[in-house]
């Protein structure tokens, strides 16, 4: 029986994604090169971010990835979106709450959040930072939605 490599299956196979960025090309970016986004609000809390790709900002489609930077006891208060999200604990500690439940974060932890679940981050004494993503085209796509008092 013959078999078929990936590269033979896929050759006659083109994928064009549906996107805003109809013409993505690659590219590198530099985290320090990004400017950090956020800080103190009464409605989302006091975590800083810095975007990566999103298609409002690189030549990419489908993907919105950016770290976040929570200072000791810092938090990102309730809220929810559309689009499921990841996170990938880098550095420090906390909790992330989920639909209610809590949930201990450490480098190396992933965390999956499904669409629409209400969750936020509590950071440890030490501050927290971790990789955040979307299948999304773009982080200003994306619908937030706040809990009023999720302190």
């Amino acid at each position: 029986m013959a078999t078929s490599t990936l590269t033979e299956i896929t050759a006659n196979t083109y994928y064009m994604p549906e996107a805003a960025n109809d013409n993505p090309t690659g590219f590198v970016t530099v985290l320090d090169a990004q400017p950090i986004e956020g800080g103190f609000d009464p409605v989302f809390g006091d975590v800083t971010w810095q975007t990566l790709t999103s298609g409002d900002k690189t030549t990419s489609n489908g993907l919105e990835l950016g770290i976040a930077t929570f200072p000791a006891n810092g938090v990102l208060h309730l809220d929810r979106h559309a689009p499921p999200e990841f996170y990938f604990c880098l550095e420090g500690s906390g909790v992330v709450t989920m639909d209610g439940q809590t949930y201990p974060v450490a480098p190396d932890s992933v965390i999956f959040i499904p669409a629409y679940a209400k969750h936020g981050v509590r950071a440890d004494v030490g501050g927290n930072k971790f990789a955040y993503g979307f299948g999304e085209d773009s982080f200003s796509a994306i619908d937030y939605q706040f809990s009023a008092n999720s302190k």
